[in-house]
């Protein structure tokens, strides 16, 4: 028996795959452009946008005769055992493969924003803690984890990482972010990607591109960016993590830009995603993205028309479950409103990736495992590392932190003893989870309240919720003000509840008007404060909320982004000082609820001055954090120099801890352009370094600054570095500044080009 070249390891994959489209017939082209997902819910509450009313029905046993594209969540959508399910998995997929001509399975994707979304898979820290590690190794490490858990239950493609740069802090999906900074996010989305990548996952790199900028920070709302933002802010993090991290999938956003939408647009998907940056990988859509090209968008008049657009735009697949790819679609080529050369260009991508992960291979067999463990003991210390280097100590002005190990103790709040209060959206107790009430929650997660009584069990500690999350109850402020009363210091755990499309405050569908604490926690906070018990603020929240009103009344500040299974340890670690904390902020804390937006990256008009009496400096700016020892910044490297256009200069300093006990510090790099032909930010992110220290102990420092990382896109619509003068500013933080060095820059203006250098590379030295 010959086998059919399509068939033969041994050639080119686009031979074998060229081989295999000869041999389809439209049906079996297009059944590989779509997903099916089993067990989706028509009514009730959805995990996705619209999904009551966009959720198809289909004959599966037809269905699959033709092949199939993708299988979605087949672990995210209800509570499975994790060996069980790849069990199910493994059969659906031999059913698949014996239903069809060509025997190819699908590729099975799942959600793994903060860990694999499955039952009684690890919870890692949300996005935003990554960011606030400032450490892409530890978050590749993570990445790994996740990764070969995935594979390990048959699973093939991630929908993450999430590259949204906030613009509005009060957009519900900030938890999924990795801060405010393109460079933060592209450095360390980029090295997520890198460790799924090394699993064997496709990373699928979202939303792409804008999603985040949305009017009002309302979901799906249009987004306002102009030309040099979306240049400048928006698409870095996508091109780094496409380029240094090798990530195989995108997804188009739900939103549209200058009446536009994403999905629909071939500006964005096929001219600059693949002409541009050279990506051969597949475009998926977002759940429900195409459909929304006709029901929300309002561009297309027919199914036939959005599946159209959507497929010259450059969207290889829909998903989650197929409507506008199937039947739709070959009706409209049969009837020559579609052109099958866009299928065949959406197949042979597909084909291409599956050839890659080995399902076009004879020998190809879905794996069984008779027992999988997605919560390992090594999982949980990679999610307990992320979680402590993620908590941020915001303020700390008389050193009432760590806690004496035998004081009297009240803690308070809505978030201290609920297991939940440690959980992004995306998590799978909180997206899942709550629909199946009778289901156990599949892992442990100890509460804060938990943690601290085991930290120090010599103290005496007392708990009293106060008030609900969001609802405006103040029944309880009594109790808990009277227990404060018979303390010696007051821990206030507050913040948000994750949830989906308002039934929580954070998360997907979970806007705000404003940055004030949820609920009644505000008032809260005033009781405990006036008791005139000294008050150590904890937060656990997906954004940044405005603690101005509370300035210089507390005894101390505590952030933490839904710092995952291990976060009430981890925070608990800090407040007893086992653990130095060394978090750093991706995102700007407020002073005042209102005059949003604003990030830190403003020009001259945007900082505060003389032509407004609104002020918007932060309270706690991007980049800041505490710790429990003190650091020395020594021997930085002499006076600047002039360097051409296309050159390079090395900035070193010496870093010391100072202190008693070990400690980590983060070293910013931040750029400041004086004059240029168009506004440019004050200052930006362009480098960093996180070092941890012994006591007593020093390392040096070495960032290479290319001039590649000055540039910025002018008014003609180019990326060039212009002549003229920069500082180079090594800073704790975009507003702490402790050394500037000149340079000027000489030469004519240089054009760059897709080969441009996107990474700041640092080294790492011993120091005497």
């Amino acid at each position: 028996m010959t086998t059919a070249p399509w068939r033969d390891p041994a050639l080119p994959a686009a031979a074998r795959v060229d081989d295999l489209l000869s041999r389809m017939t439209l049906e079996e082209k297009t059944a590989q452009l779509y997903g099916v997902w089993v067990g989706a819910e028509t009514d009730g509450d959805g995990v996705a946008p619209h999904q009551h009313d966009m959720t198809a029905d289909y004959d599966w046993d037809e269905l699959v005769t033709r092949g199939l594209g993708q299988l979605t969540r087949s672990f995210g959508t209800a509570p499975v055992d994790p060996a069980l399910g790849a069990r199910a998995l493994a059969r659906a997929q031999r059913r698949i493969a014996a239903a069809g001509r060509f025997g190819i399975p699908a590729v099975a994707h799942e959600e793994c924003l903060a860990g694999f979304t499955a039952w009684r898979a690890t919870a890692y820290p949300v996005p935003l803690a990554w960011g606030a590690a400032f450490d892409p190794p530890l978050v590749e490490e993570m990445a790994r984890h996740i990764g070969r858990d995935l594979r390990a239950v048959g699973v093939h493609q991630g929908l993450a990482p999430v590259l949204d740069v906030v613009r509005d802090p009060r957009w519900g999906r900030v938890e999924e972010t990795i801060g405010e900074d393109p460079y933060l996010v592209g450095t360390v989305g980029t090295a997520y990607v890198r460790g799924l990548e090394s699993a064997g996952i496709v990373a699928t790199l979202k939303h792409f591109a804008g999603y985040a900028s949305s009017v009002g920070a309302r979901n799906l709302a249009p987004v306002r960016a102009g030309t040099r933002e979306f240049a400048d802010v928006t698409l870095p993090p996508f091109e780094m993590a496409l380029r240094e991290g090798g990530a195989r999938s995108v997804m188009a956003a739900y939103t549209e830009r200058d009446g536009v939408p994403a999905s629909a647009d071939p500006e964005l998907l096929t001219r600059l995603l693949r002409e541009e940056w050279g990506f051969t990988g597949t475009v998926v859509a977002d759940y429900f993205g195409i459909g929304f090209l006709q029901t929300l968008h309002r561009v297309a008049g027919t199914p036939a028309r959005a599946a159209h657009l959507a497929l010259e735009a450059g969207i290889d697949v829909e998903l989650p479950t197929v409507k506008y790819y199937g039947d739709v679609l070959i009706a409209a080529v049969r009837d020559g409103e579609v052109p099958e050369e866009l299928i065949d260009r959406a197949a042979r991508r597909v084909l291409l990736q599956k050839c890659e992960l080995g399902l076009l291979d004879e020998d190809w067999r879905p794996e069984t495992p008779e027992r999988i463990d997605l919560d390992s003991a090594a999982n949980r210390a990679v999610a307990r590392r992320l979680a402590e280097q993620s908590v941020v100590l915001l303020d700390n002005p008389d050193g009432l932190l760590p806690l004496p190990p035998d004081t009297r103790i009240a803690v308070v709040g809505p978030r201290a003893a609920d297991a939940l209060a440690m959980l992004g959206c995306y998590s799978f107790p909180s997206h899942v989870l709550t629909h199946h009430p009778e289901a156990e929650l599949g892992i442990e997660i100890p509460t804060l309240l938990e943690s601290l009584r085991a930290e120090l069990p010599d103290a005496k500690v007392t708990f009293a919720e106060g008030c609900p999350v969001s609802d405006p109850d103040t029944t309880g402020i009594e109790e808990a003000v009277a227990r404060t009363a018979e303390a010696d210091v007051c821990v206030a755990v507050l913040g948000d509840r994750a949830g989906l499309f308002g039934r929580g405050t954070s998360g997907e569908g979970c806007d705000v008007a404003d940055l004030r604490l949820p609920g009644a926690q505000g008032e809260l906070l005033d009781a405990l404060v006036a008791t005139g018990v000294p008050v150590v603020l904890v937060l656990l929240t997906g954004r940044p909320y405005a603690l101005g009103r509370w300035h210089g009344r507390l005894g101390a500040v505590v952030q933490a982004f839904f710092p995952g299974e291990e976060g009430g340890p981890a925070v608990a670690g800090v407040l007893a000082g086992r653990v130095n904390p060394s978090g750093r902020l991706p995102v700007s804390v407020p002073r005042a609820p209102g005059g949003q937006p604003w990030t830190y990256l403003q020009p001259p008009l945007g900082l505060a001055g003389e032509v407004s009496n609104l002020d918007p400096t932060p309270l706690y700016p991007f980049g800041h954090g505490r710790s429990y020892t003190t650091f020395a910044w020594e021997d930085v490297d002499g006076p600047g120099t002039g360097l051409g256009t296309d050159g390079s200069y090395d900035l070193s300093l010496t870093v010391r801890n100072t202190g008693d006990r070990a400690g980590a510090d983060v070293v910013q790099l931040y750029l400041h352009d004086p004059v240029a032909d168009v506004t440019r930010p004050d200052v930006r992110l362009i480098g960093y370094q996180r070092l941890e220290l012994p006591a007593g102990g020093s390392a040096r420092v070495t960032f290479h600054f290319h001039t590649d990382l000055s540039a910025f896109t002018d008014r003609a619509g180019r990326r060039v570095v212009e002549p003229g003068d920069l500082e180079l500013r090594l800073g704790t933080s975009s507003a702490d500044v402790r050394h500037t060095t000149r340079l000027s820059l000489t030469g004519p203006v240089r054009v760059l080009g897709p080969d441009r250098r996107l990474c700041c590379e640092t080294r790492v030295s011993a120091s005497g």
